[in-house]
């Protein structure tokens, strides 16, 4: 494969953010109802809410990406891997500005750094604690 980009990881985590939307909700085990399922007649619709339509489940190839996406959280800090995950997820910039309390180009700054820390990695190079910020997401690609 060719070198890892910002472009390719970003890509990547946002596919991830989908998948893990289209997987089944969590439920806790050993609750269920006896009831039986109440038929409704046409009658009973007229009016009523439409139920929502599901999403198709995510493919197993699709699922393994994201598992591996999910493994490169270990090479951000926390609040950097919050904010990239914040983000992907659709999280308004005002929102995560509010949040981390910083300002909307340091935000995005911090955005592509860390996409850029995870290329890096990929790509099988270090980060030196003495690089600067801007060193490394030039570099990235």
């Amino acid at each position: 494969m060719a070198e890892w980009t910002k472009d390719m990881v970003e890509e990547r985590i946002v596919e991830a953010a989908e998948v893990l939307k289209q997987l089944p909700p969590v439920r806790l085990s050993g609750y269920f109802s006896t009831w039986p399922e109440i038929l409704r007649s046409f009658g009973d619709r007229v009016g009523a809410n439409p139920v929502p339509m599901r999403r198709p489940p995510p493919s197993t190839a699709a699922i393994s990406r994201m598992e591996e996406a999910i493994t490169w959280n270990r090479f951000l800090e926390r609040d950097e891997c919050h904010l990239m995950w914040a983000r992907v997820e659709g999280t308004p910039w005002k929102h995560l500005c509010y949040r981390f309390g910083i300002s909307r180009p340091t935000a995005h700054r911090r955005y592509d750094y860390a996409l850029s820390v995870i290329a890096w990695r990929l790509n099988g190079r270090q980060v030196h604690h003495r690089r600067g910020r801007r060193f490394v997401v030039a570099r990235a690609g």
